[in-house]
């Protein structure tokens, strides 16, 4: 059993900064890349962020670019979210995801299909 758990969500007025946090634990034997999605009711989860551990490399979504860093921690299943600049189009529920079964490389870090472990989300309100 693989569980990944966010936190550091929370009310934050626009122009203000949070940092999300994603803790990985359980039988997790490989961790090849973790990414952030996040999903505000009534619309599709959409990805944000999202970075694979050999290299390192990362990708952004653009509407995050600039704003938005994501980071690993000092073990390999802990992986954060640093977001600046926040506007009220940012608000959701944010997401964390594992990619365990196999090098994703030639996969995009920005599909929802290439992670295999999700969490529960963490919600960000972003007040206008």
């Amino acid at each position: 059993q693989v569980q990944l758990v966010e936190s550091g969500g929370g009310l934050v007025h626009a122009g203000g900064s949070l940092r999300l946090s994603c803790v990985g634990s359980g039988r997790i034997f490989n961790n090849y890349a973790m990414g952030w999605f996040r999903q505000d009711p009534g619309k599709e989860r959409e990805f944000v962020a999202g970075i694979r551990w050999r290299s390192p490399s990362t990708e952004y979504a653009d509407s995050v670019k600039g704003r938005f860093t994501v980071s690993g921690g000092n073990t390999r299943d802990i992986v954060y979210l640093q977001m600046n600049s926040l506007k009220p189009e940012d608000t959701a529920v944010y997401h964390c995801a594992l990619r365990s079964a196999g090098n994703p490389d030639a996969e995009s870090l920005g599909s929802e299909t290439t992670y295999d472990y999700w969490g529960q989300g963490t919600q960000v309100t972003v007040s206008s």
